[in-house]
């Protein structure tokens, strides 16, 4: 196994070079190293010969505030001894002078065909006929070349020696050696991997920042990218609409104004939107307005969206593009991701940075500077980035720039900034005077990464520090308490390696705090004295910025996408000692929504939190015996109960793996554990063999209401109030949903009784037809068979009329009309279908249907008040024994 090894390109490190292992990865030795400015790029080897192989070594180093790209430890290199000894291929065709990035591919149809793309003062497609020993330039074209230090990817076909791929900012593919350039038709841009099938070249694999995509007919076509959730997102924002969206700008990527759930189950496409700006900025929606969203991106751009006509106006500090200048050149050093912020005080008031703080009050129609230059304004780090072969100025190292501001939630006026280059600032007066108050602790140059004013206390604040572009990988926070005057650094618990991006206080509890690092999350419980993780299953990636939404945690990865911790209530109530005996959190405001019971669950979406009333509790120990929850109304009547006891499964097997069926079995682990009520009422009576039981016996959901909880563990009880709220969306009297779970109530009562006495009538009819089979044949029991016969046509021509027994599955009513058992069911469906009162005809159609089922239960009284005990004494008087030899035997 061999591996092409760039290092971190932060600084100088040893650990550059290509390495093989021989034992499956237990040792390496390093086979190919120049310096420790220099790294392995690219590694291809000859399908055909494994000891003939070509390296390309790249000198690269970034900074903060740049990048050089190229220099004399860039070049090719060939062993033909499988890596024991290299050969630096120079002259006979390669670029003269210094290099840069080098890509390098050999054909898998002739290993004498090697293809380079290189980066140099004559950049372009290189390529070999003879092994790599002479080379001519075949392809000047700069779509092949640009930004050559972020892309220069080439892959040989594996079958045709004239067929060669290429990636940049689109992927090309010659199919005569490198000549002339057919650009693929893969989605997005910006193309970094490339695999193609070995035995069958028409099936490839295209990564880009959109994502992965596979082609299956050699680049006609490309499979969707909407089904991979890698989005990188910079920041993270949402708004106070109900249900509540979440915002981010995602690198490389549009950005994304997307539901955090739906009423259709599931969170797809068509859920989410670009939100304006574009893919590095932070995103602001106004707090009265969700369709007024303020949005950034590269190089200071800001634009407002207004979603009710889709316009989207730039209202950029100074909308001047600087595409190829140094920020030295510039007016204003707008960097790549600068913070727009809407005072939590007055929503007119929106702040935005350069080098200094601007404030518009008129939606961007003007803005005003309100600080100084905040920065170290170092003139030599404002310089042109890239080169020496290749400049790159995207505004990525525009630096000495304000990285991040916060105001105080506490007091107006009060206003933290943090800088690119290590500078933390505070002004109590708006912007008029500001004081230089950054910690000694801070590496000079530093990244402060992100600014957390105290919701809780106006003195209080917290700094997140990154410091890896520094070649410093260990995590930085810092907390003041007294306007920044003095500052501790908090980060025990945290690993050296998991450098901090964002750190956020909880604003119901204080000191209550979460961090975001490189690595992952962690929580801290005593204002940062003590870190642990919070990953849960969270994927392992970066996490850039996360916030506290109503009592949500939610989180922006860069490369996983959103997440959202549902319902901090375990984190805001735990404690730092450990319990010794159960707990039952209080559960949080509960909002009365619907949801669907059937979605397709197996397409690519995002998930939906539980819904319903969400009850978390804790076990020290794994609890002995039965665990119970239930759930009880205002006046204390048990309205639903659950246990950990196994339910029996049912007897009608499922048909449709997307509706699964309700839970209603409670977890008790040792820990934290977490149910979701369904807000429903306990259904009727189940009856045996009904299809699709499991959710057409379900009870109706509950009105609005006080509630309680209450746990039930090894002799025990613990009872916590549970407050449900009807969806604000629906305009909906509380009184109107109290009548439609009144006629649900006796719905399910009306079908609790069709189904007890079908199971009754099913019992008997099945004793009544063990007589038959024993004694069918015996003429002595003859007028006794006879009798149970009347009795099983009776029974089951009545059952007949309550509900069809000849369904078994969940079309056969297309078969076998429903009957007043099914048509109760559909009644329920029909009154629960909106939160509403029961429509006149909803009332009539349940009028009706009881006038039908009364007298058929009647009838049923009246089977088991005389028919049985009748049959019963002819049974008795026919001295029937229990055990019994049939005659003739």
């Amino acid at each position: 196994m061999l591996v092409a090894a760039l290092g971190h390109a932060y600084g100088p490190n040893p650990d550059r070079g290509l390495y093989r292992t021989t034992d499956g990865g237990k040792t390496w030795d390093k086979i190919l190293y120049k310096d420790d400015k220099s790294g392995a790029i690219d590694l291809a080897v000859d399908p055909h010969n494994s000891n003939v192989m070509f390296a390309a070594l790249y000198q690269i180093q970034r900074s903060p505030w740049g990048m050089e790209s190229g220099g004399p430890g860039s070049g090719l290199y060939r062993s033909t001894d499988g890596g024991n000894s290299w050969k630096h291929l120079e002259g006979k065709g390669l670029p003269e002078g210094i290099l840069g990035r080098i890509g390098v591919s050999v054909s898998g149809a002739d290993s004498n065909r090697v293809y380079a793309l290189i980066e140099s003062k004559q950049s372009g497609l290189y390529r070999s006929d003879d092994g790599g020993e002479t080379w001519s330039r075949v392809n000047e074209d700069q779509r092949l070349t640009q930004r050559a230090w972020y892309f220069t990817h080439i892959f040989a076909d594996p079958k045709s020696a004239d067929t060669v791929y290429m990636l940049n900012t689109g992927a090309f593919r010659s199919t005569d050696g490198g000549k002339t350039l057919a650009l693929l038709p893969a989605p997005h841009g910006d193309h970094h991997g490339f695999w193609i099938d070995p035995q069958n070249p028409n099936r490839m694999i295209d990564s880009n920042d959109g994502g992965a995509t596979i082609s299956v007919d050699g680049g006609k076509s490309w499979s969707t990218q909407y089904n991979q959730p890698t989005a990188q997102f910079y920041h993270v924002a949402a708004d106070n609409d109900f249900l509540y969206k979440v915002y981010g700008a995602q690198q490389d990527n549009s950005t994304i104004g997307i539901l955090s759930r739906t009423d259709e189950g599931y969170i797809g496409r068509q859920h989410w939107f670009d939100a304006g700006g574009g893919e590095s900025g932070y995103i602001a929606p106004d707090p009265r307005d969700s369709n007024i969203i303020y949005a950034g991106s590269g190089g200071g751009e800001v634009t407002r969206l207004d979603r009710r006509s889709n316009q989207q106006q730039d209202i950029t500090v100074w909308p001047e593009d600087t595409s190829g200048h140094g920020v030295g050149d510039l007016k204003y050093r707008l960097g790549w991701t600068q913070p727009i912020v809407i005072s939590p005080h007055d929503p007119n008031v929106i702040y935005t940075t350069a080098e200094r703080v601007f404030k518009t009050t008129d939606e961007g129609k003007t803005w005003t500077a309100i600080s100084p230059d905040l920065t170290r304004n170092d003139k030599s780090k404002q310089v042109s980035s890239g080169g020496p072969l290749t400049k790159d100025n995207t505004s990525v190292e525009y630096y000495d720039t304000v990285f991040t501001i916060a105001e105080s939630p506490v007091q107006k006026d009060l206003l933290w900034a943090g800088t690119d280059d290590g500078l933390i600032q505070v002004s109590r007066d708006g912007g008029k005077n500001w004081t230089n108050v950054t910690p000694k602790g801070i590496p000079e140059w530093s990244l402060v990464s992100l600014i957390e004013a105290s919701p809780h206390d106006a003195g209080t604040a917290y700094a997140a520090v990154d410091t890896h572009k520094l070649d410093d990988f260990k995590p930085y926070i810092f907390k003041t308490a007294d306007f920044g005057k003095s500052w501790t650094k908090i980060t025990s618990g945290i690993p050296d390696g998991a450098y901090t991006h964002a750190v956020r206080e909880d604003p119901v509890r204080k000191n209550l705090l979460y961090a975001g690092t490189e690595t992952g999350i962690y929580v801290s419980f005593d204002g940062g004295a003590k870190w642990q993780s919070l990953q849960l299953d969270l994927p392992n990636s970066p996490i850039y910025d996360l916030i506290v939404k109503n009592d949500d945690l939610v989180v922006a990865t860069h490369g996983r996408s959103f997440w959202i911790l549902d319902d901090l209530t375990p984190l805001r109530a735990a404690t730092t000692q450990t319990a010794t005996e159960a707990v039952l959190y209080k559960p949080r405001l509960t909002y009365r929504l619907r949801w669907p019971d059937f979605f397709e669950r197996r397409q690519p979406v995002g998930e939906n939190p539980p819904t319903g009333a969400i009850v978390y509790y804790y076990f020290p120990t794994a609890p002995k015996g039965v665990v119970a929850l239930e759930f009880l109304d205002a006046s204390g009547k048990v309205v639903r109960r659950y246990s950990n006891e196994e339910k029996k499964e049912a007897e009608t097997p499922p048909e449709w793996p997307d509706q699964p069926p309700p839970v209603e079995k409670i977890p008790a682990e040792v820990g934290v554990n977490r149910f979701a009520w369904d807000l429903r009422l306990q259904g009727p009576t189940p009856l045996a063999g009904e299809p699709g039981a499991e959710f057409r016996n379900r009870g109706p959901m509950v009105p609005p209401g006080a509630y309680q909880v209450r746990l039930t563990a090894e002799g025990k009880s613990y009872t916590e109030p549970l407050e449900l709220k009807a969806d604000p969306r629906v305009k909906v009297s509380g009184d109107d949903l109290q009548k439609q779970s009144e006629l649900g109530r006796k719905i399910v009562a009306q079908v609790s009784e069709i189904h007890e006495a079908a199971a009754a009538i099913r019992e008997v009819r099945a004793q009544a037809r063990g007589l038959q089979k024993r004694f069918g044949d015996d003429s002595h029991y003859a007028a006794l068979v006879s009798a149970t016969k009347d009795f099983d046509k009776k029974s089951l021509d009545l059952e007949s009329q309550l509900l069809q027994v000849n369904s078994k599955s969940s079309e056969s009513n297309l078969n076998y009309p429903v009957l007043i058992d099914e048509r109760l069911h559909g009644l329920l469906g029909s009154v629960e279908s909106a939160d509403a009162a029961p429509t006149k005809q909803q009332y009539e159609v349940f009028d009706a249907l009881e006038k039908e089922a009364q007298p058929l239960l009647a009838q049923y009284r009246e089977l088991m008040s005389k028919d049985l005990p009748a049959l019963n004494e002819m049974v008795n008087k026919q001295n029937i024994p229990v055990l019994y030899v049939p005659a003739g035997k």
